[in-house]
């Protein structure tokens, strides 16, 4: 059985390659298993916790298993460690353990450029990236492989994260001009694509700052009382979702308008699967404002696993 480091996963795999592979895998039949989080005790203080998500289809049984543990002292320790156990599809065989936090990165970027090639607009050339984080470099590569994108803005509450984004990552896109946004209503009303991912609780993107026309993008909620987007944005976008199970349990983005009567389940028009497989409709105008919420899939880190095994 071959230990994959996190060295090789990074070496693997690349957009759109992953894009392509995320594309092609949820338009075929697989099995997902709703996702297990086990707090690891019972004080109400407590935010330590372990989880696993399988998924397999007909190559591959993967398994993700990970801890969470947001209070680490840092550096010392990390808040999230993972690790993807794959097996055979056929004969059950172990056939390797993947360093899950570096697939999980490169997953998540990737589901969100693959959302962004769905529905966004094709002739989209400026991308606002809203979030400092270890996953914004990601979001922006991913995002860049599939539209023609020419500028791209970062927010951040922290502007010196924001510079360290831009710094980060313009040297390998010299043709993409990168710049720090200050004003985030009006970065947003630049836009053609907006892709958040953060840790906020309360609303940043605003629905009456988003143009006719943008597709947007959250990622960093998973809970079902906080959100990263209003009301209004919801109520006036065409809406999607990695998975319908697991947004209607965590994603506030349309559990909290639903609360308010001012959304239906029967609003979101198609998850991820249905998107991949041409059995429900995406972007059919210029003027459509598109959402999709990404909580997180079993099958992504499946995809990113099994490539990071096949290149090894």
């Amino acid at each position: 059985m071959k230990v994959i480091t996190a060295e090789e996963v990074h070496a693997a795999l690349s957009y759109p390659a992953l894009v392509d592979a995320l594309q092609d895998a949820y338009g075929k039949p697989f099995s997902m298993p709703p996702r297990q989080v086990f707090m690891l005790d019972d004080d109400p203080g407590n935010t330590n916790a372990f989880a696993n998500l399988p998924a397999w289809n007909d190559k591959l049984i993967g398994v993700k298993a990970f801890t969470y543990f947001p209070d680490n002292p840092q550096p010392e320790y990390k808040s999230i460690y993972a690790q993807i156990l794959l097996f055979d599809r056929e004969h059950g065989v172990p056939l390797a353990l993947v360093d899950g936090t570096t697939v999980t990165l490169w997953r998540t970027a990737g589901i969100s450029g693959l959302a962004t090639r769905l529905l966004s607009r094709e002739d989209s050339e400026s991308l606002l990236m809203v979030g400092t984080g270890n996953l914004a470099p990601y979001i922006i590569r991913a995002n860049l492989s599939v539209r023609p994108i020419k500028r791209v803005q970062v927010w951040g509450r922290s502007a010196e994260k924001a510079d360290a984004v831009v710094a980060a990552i313009s040297g390998e896109f010299p043709e993409v001009s990168f710049s720090r946004a200050d004003d985030l209503a009006a970065a947003c009303g630049e836009a053609d694509v907006v892709v958040s991912a953060t840790g906020a609780h309360e609303p940043l993107v605003k629905g009456e700052w988003i143009r006719p026309g943008t597709h947007t993008d959250f990622i960093g909620n998973h809970h079902a009382d906080k959100r990263e987007c209003d009301t209004d944005l919801v109520v006036k976008a065409k809406l999607y979702a990695d998975s319908y199970v697991n947004a209607f349990k965590e994603a506030g983005e349309f559990l909290v308008p639903i609360a308010e009567g001012r959304l239906t389940k029967e609003n979101i028009v198609g998850e991820l699967a249905e998107m991949c497989a041409g059995k429900c409709p995406l972007r059919t105008s210029g003027d459509e404002v598109t959402l999709f919420k990404s909580v997180g899939m079993a099958m992504s880190d499946l995809v990113g696993a099994g490539l990071a095994f096949q290149a090894g």
